[in-house]
């Protein structure tokens, strides 16, 4: 069983409104948008990581439930940083029967379901510690060997790293595990902006919202 774990626990100071309950230009707020398209990807236990806006984020969700099973983990601190939302995400989703968690930010709100599904069907098939989607190379770069590094969400982490993002340096996070394991990561080149599109500011936003 791969469960999703979103962080929706920051401040949102850039972009001066919580980001989780932004609308999307389609109906949807951010958290709502995201959760909807997991369920469509077939993941079925969804875990929200909330922080100062917990209450309004759980309303939120209660007015335009997915079909599945929604958890919530308050971080009582995020200024910890972001690995402390990651941990406390983890605790919550981490069961017997869970072979990976998949980790995404409430930033992104714009991913495709076809994208999350091909990260989950190539764990399934490869049983690789982590997958993450990636910018597709253009024909004319993969030609000149031009790569495009991006890298998008989500990110999936196999159960045997668990224990590795628990001992991560706090100051490091996540990247400290993703890092230590940079040759055995699966890549996945994929033709999704929205993956790729981390929303910071209002500006950044308001594009993002015209161009959806």
């Amino acid at each position: 069983m791969v469960r999703l774990v979103v962080l929706a626990a920051g401040e949102s100071k850039r972009m001066g409104a919580p980001k989780a309950l932004l609308p999307d230009g389609a109906g949807r707020l951010f958290i709502t948008r995201v959760l909807h398209t997991f369920c469509a990807a077939g993941l079925t236990d969804l875990t929200v990581v909330t922080g100062t806006l917990h209450e309004p984020i759980v309303r939120a969700v209660a007015a335009d439930p997915p079909r599945a099973v929604v958890r919530f983990a308050r971080n009582p601190d995020p200024g910890r940083g972001q690995l402390s939302s990651v941990l406390t995400g983890l605790d919550e989703a981490d069961a017997p029967g869970v072979s990976a968690i998949l980790l995404t930010l409430v930033d992104v709100p714009f991913v495709a379901t076809a994208t999350v599904r091909t990260v989950v069907d190539a764990f399934e098939r490869t049983r690789a510690p982590i997958v993450r989607p990636m910018a597709r190379r253009s024909g004319e770069a993969a030609e000149a060997g031009v790569r495009d590094d991006r890298h998008g969400h989500p990110v999936l982490f196999a159960r045997s790293l668990f224990d590795e993002l628990r001992r991560a340096d706090p100051a490091l996070g996540a990247k400290a595990v993703v890092r230590a394991h940079a040759t055995r990561i699966l890549n996945l080149e994929i033709d999704d902006e929205g993956a790729l599109l981390d929303l910071d500011t209002h500006d950044e936003y308001e594009r993002a919202v015209r161009s959806s």
